[in-house]
Parts: C-alpha cells; sequence; structure tokens
C-alpha cells in the first residue's frame, strides 16, 4: 500500500500561535506554500474552508498554476453552491489542473459557524442534505445524458453533463465527521474518509465503523490521518520545543490555562479530541494532545513529537490498521513545511518503500 503526503495551503500567513497582519488574500503567499510543499515531496496539498477566508476554488486555481506537479485537494462545504453548478466548477478546475484535483466535503459541524453563511440547517439536516449533494455530483460528473432529480433539498431538469472532469470516473472524495450521520454518508460515497489525530486504539475502531458502513452499499474506503509533528534532533529537544509552542499558544490565549478551556464546537471530531487531552498529555507513547484543549479540538490540533525517525515510525504504525495518506501541517507554517520536506517526508516515504527491510535513517540534509 502506497502512502500520499498531504500539507496545506491558506491565501495568507496563518497561525494559531499570535496574530499575523496582511490582506486575506496573498496571491505571492499561495504560490510560495505551495511551491515549498512541492519542493518538499508532498504529494498533495489541501486548500482548507473558513467563513472568513478567500474562495478556495481560486486559491486552489493559482495554486496549482504556481506549483505543475503537486496534486490539490479542496474543501467545499454543501449548501452554498447548487450542486449542478458546483459539479461544472470542480470539473472545469480538474480540467485546467490537468487531473490533480480531490475533492474534501464538509458538512460542517457548527451551527453558529453555518450561519455565517447564512445556512440554518440543523447538523444532521446537513448531512442528509450532503448525501444528496454527492450523489448529484457523481452523477453528472458521470452521466451521458441530461441529468433530471426531484430530491428533498435540490430539484431541476435536464442539467448538463458535458463539462467532464479530466479524472474517470470522477475527481476522489475525501469525507470527513464522526457522527453516526456523518459516517453513513461516509459510507455511501467517500473514496477516502478522513479523521484526525487519535490514537491507535481509537482509530481502529473509527476505522471499523467507517469500514462496515461501506460494507453496507458494497464499497471499499481508503483513509487518511491528520496531524501536526513536532521535530527535534533528539526527543528532549522535540518536547522542549512542544512546551515552548505551547507557551506561546496560552499567551495568543491570554494566559488561561489549558484544563479551563471548554470546546464550544458542536463538531463530534472536535469533542473527541477534546476529551482526548482530558485522557492525559501524551497517549501512545507519543501523541501529545494539550494543543486540542487549548484550540477547543478545533482542526487538526494534536501532535506527534520527537525525532524525524521516531515521528515516522509512529505515523507508519497507523497504516497497519489501514491509513494510507496522512495529512500533517506545522505550527509555523513556513518554517514547520520546509522542516518536514527535510526531515521527515522522505524518511516516512523511504520507510514505507522499505517495510519490513533494515532502513538506514535518512540523513539530514544542510
Amino acid at each position: 500500500m502506497t502512502i500520499e503526503i498531504i500539507g496545506m495551503i491558506w491565501a495568507r500567513p496563518t497561525s494559531d500561535l499570535e496574530t499575523l497582519p496582511g490582506p486575506a488574500v496573498q496571491p505571492e503567499f499561495i504560490s510560495r506554500i505551495t511551491r515549498l510543499h512541492e519542493e518538499g515531496g508532498f504529494d498533495r496539498v489541501l486548500a482548507g474552508y473558513w467563513t472568513n477566508a478567500a474562495d478556495g476554488f481560486l486559491v486552489a486555481a493559482h495554486a496549482g498554476a504556481a506549483a505543475p506537479r503537486i496534486k490539490l485537494l479542496l474543501a467545499h462545504r454543501p449548501g452554498f453552491v447548487a450542486p449542478t453548478v458546483a459539479a461544472r466548477k470542480l470539473a472545469t478546475l480538474d480540467q485546467l489542473l490537468g487531473g490533480r484535483l480531490a475533492l474534501h466535503v464538509i458538512s460542517g459541524g457548527d451551527d453558529e459557524d453555518q450561519r455565517k453563511d447564512g445556512d440554518y440547517a440543523g447538523h444532521d439536516a446537513r448531512y442528509r442534505r450532503t448525501d444528496e449533494y454527492v450523489e448529484i455530483l457523481r452523477r453528472v460528473w458521470t452521466s451521458d445524458g441530461p441529468v433530471s432529480h426531484h430530491g428533498v433539498h435540490y430539484r431541476f431538469d435536464s442539467a448538463s453533463p458535458e463539462v467532464k472532469p479530466a479524472q474517470s470516473p470522477h475527481p476522489p472524495i475525501f469525507f470527513g465527521g464522526a457522527s453516526d450521520a456523518a459516517i453513513e454518508v461516509a459510507g455511501r460515497h467517500a473514496d477516502v474518509y478522513a479523521f484526525f489525530g487519535e490514537p491507535l486504539a481509537d482509530a481502529r475502531k473509527l476505522i471499523a465503523r467507517v469500514r462496515a458502513s461501506a460494507a453496507r452499499h458494497g464499497r471499499e474506503i481508503a483513509f487518511s490521518w491528520s496531524n501536526r509533528p513536532i521535530l527535534g534532533r533528539t526527543e528532549k529537544e522535540a518536547w522542549g520545543k512542544a512546551r515552548h509552542l505551547l507557551e506561546r499558544a496560552l499567551a495568543h490565549k491570554e494566559g488561561t490555562a489549558p484544563e479551563t478551556l471548554i470546546a464550544s464546537s458542536q463538531a463530534i471530531n472536535a469533542q473527541r479530541l477534546v476529551a482526548l487531552a482530558g485522557r492525559g498529555e501524551v497517549l501512545d507513547e507519543r501523541l501529545w494532545t494539550p494543543m486540542a484543549l487549548v484550540l477547543g479540538g478545533r482542526g487538526n490540533s494534536t501532535a506527534l513529537v520527537g525525532t524525524p525517525e521516531q515521528v515516522a515510525r509512529a505515523m507508519l504504525r497507523y497504516r497497519e490498521i489501514g491509513v494510507s495518506r496522512y495529512i500533517i501541517r506545522g505550527w509555523d507554517p513556513l518554517p514547520d513545511v520546509a522542516e518536514y520536506g527535510r526531515e521527515l517526508v522522505p524518511l516516512l516515504k523511504d520507510l514505507a518503500a522499505n517495510e519490513g527491510r533494515t532502513v538506514v535513517p535518512f540523513a539530514r540534509r544542510a
């Protein structure tokens, strides 16, 4: 089983540790961070979705033009763009990128955030809408003639399927969410189920739930695991770096102690990460949890801590339970991307390619 390493890009410098000035759209930054991922050996980059961020379709298009080899993963929330329009937009983008696009479908786990863009549907209703939405996307992409649909959330007649993706039958569909409603939709539609950085035992149980859902629909599914590694030349140095990052995050939160911060998000994934922090500061030897509590479970907020080899070997333990994609991002994005490209990504791929054989640790680059 080959592995895919996925990084993350933004339209502006972004940090959980400090407030960064500057306009919301910085084209040169998009180009720079995407090229840095490409040069570092990443296979793909994720353009995320936030209600206060630049449009992901355009960010991905610009990134793909700036870096001609790396693949793109576009986060998209159903409900704001009609599915027939989204099908054409995504197919067009896949054509412009030469078949390098994948779609990350995010139904949205927080009512307050959804309302910022005018969506007042409840949690389970959003997943029912997503189910219908993704079904429409796939039908439009794969049909030979006009598509009509009269459903609960969408109704249209004779939509044209002329604009096809470059990939056949369509770009890979990533999907996330840990609620029962989310896992049912994942089983029906996802090519890759993406989840946050949980310990092995928890990940194994979640993977089993998703596989069972996919099996009910006669499908198989791949898995993606997310993390924010913290690296050091020695293990001691890595843990010291982790503690310093925690101090910076707490200072950014005006000094509030991590144990007093409570997740405000309704997202099940966020609640799961906060619960991990309640179980211990370090799980599975080097899965570090305090940042999940500081950030209220928001986003990808657990970290593997250690030397590049220790972290790479810990990541590959998830491969044994079915993970083939890894979404990694740093705490100081540009320096961390460069470090991952020097120290972690080549070693991770080398170890994966030589699994079962003795591997000489990847030499640190000057």
